[in-house]
């Protein structure tokens, strides 16, 4: 600090602040306007730091999802469960913009586009569908999965271990899932002989999930009748074409078609009687018979521990994808009733969840 001398000019610096005061013939003490300056120096500082402090950006996650925002609530609320247990408050100090295609797969291009001109920080993806959209719409912004079948086979990591580019998430990688689905229904029907299995053959991950069924199958005795079910339209003549092949009861795979028409697959089960097994929990909310699969719900609460590293400075490509490590087993008795069927109490007493 210079020193002070009347009738000449002064530098008074406070931080980065420099104050010039030009005093000459005034009747006001040396000391009363020094006290004023620091004063002035000290607000205009505190003023810069609160405007830099609005000024900070505040993280934007893109949500991009293929149904409607009804489908799948509890894995939204424990996506921001986690999110606030690990310090971020939804409209304050983050900002989640959602968007869904409603059941309209062809809509994720364009929903995934719209958050790569939003400039969002991280998306989050909720199944193959959306991250396939979201990987041609960026290269550079982060995304995580929710959750993937194969991400490997899907062609959005390079290894579980080391995914390189910039998706990393959760797997839902676990072929044995469907032999032990097959296991239910043989405990819930012990005359089971012969049962179909609804998917896409060529999905990522089913080759795995159908070799794991056929290995039960032939150790429970179970003839199995795959028909594959490519678009929507396809649903029908699927039943039909399990009726007509007697089976007895049904395996749901998981696809992007057959997850947007829950209610009608429900629909047709009950139409014909048939005992379904679903890989996810939505079926049996919708009034399907059972499921057993990982949790999802689990999936989502995880993915938002991706987003606080993402957010923190780790990128994508060291980060490895997890596989699962939570399962559950849902039954609706209401619909065991609609069919007539009982579910023996063995069986309802491993349910993680009954619904009646």
């Amino acid at each position: 600090m210079n020193t002070w001398n009347d009738g000449v000019v002064e530098s008074w610096s406070v931080g980065s602040i420099r104050i010039k005061a030009v005093f000459q013939y005034f009747n006001i003490p040396i000391l009363q306007l020094r006290f004023c300056l620091t004063l002035c120096a000290m607000l205009v500082a505190l003023c810069s730091s609160a405007d830099a402090q609005q000024s900070a950006k505040i993280p934007r996650i893109g949500y991009l999802f293929a149904n409607f925002p009804t489908t799948s609530p509890a894995r939204r609320e424990a996506f921001r469960q986690s999110l606030r247990e690990l310090g971020y408050v939804e409209g304050k100090n983050i900002v989640i913009e959602y968007r869904y295609a409603e059941g309209k797969l062809g809509r994720l291009n364009e929903l995934a586009a719209e958050l790569v001109r939003l400039n969002v920080d991280v998306i989050v993806t909720g199944g193959p569908a959306p991250t396939r959209a979201a990987k041609e719409a960026t290269v550079k912004i982060p995304i995580v999965m929710g959750f993937d079948n194969d991400p490997v086979g899907s062609g959005f990591v390079a290894s579980l271990a080391r995914p390189r580019g910039n998706i990393t998430g959760l797997s839902t990688l676990s072929p044995e899932i469907s032999g032990k689905q097959l296991e239910l229904l043989k405990e819930i029907l012990p005359k089971l002989s012969r049962a179909a299995i609804l998917g896409i053959s060529t999905s990522p991950g089913n080759a795995q999930a159908l070799k794991e069924t056929e290995l039960a199958a032939g150790a429970l005795g179970v003839k199995l009748q795959y028909i594959d079910v490519l678009e929507p339209k396809d649903i029908e003549i699927a039943f039909r074409e399990a009726s007509k092949g007697r089976a007895e009861a049904v395996l749901i795979l998981v696809s992007p078609v057959l997850n947007t028409q829950r209610t009608r697959i429900v629909d047709l089960a009950v139409k014909n009687r048939v005992p379904v097994v679903y890989g996810q929990q939505e079926f049996v909310e919708a009034g399907g018979l059972m499921t057993y699969g990982v949790s999802l719900t689990d999936l989502f609460r995880r993915a938002a521990t991706y987003v606080d590293k993402i957010l923190k400075g780790r990128k994508p490509a060291d980060l490895p994808v997890e596989q699962p490590t939570k399962f559950e087993l849902v039954i609706n008795l209401k619909a065991a009733k609609q069919i007539g069927l009982t579910i023996p109490p063995n069986v309802l007493v491993r349910a993680d969840k009954v619904i009646k």
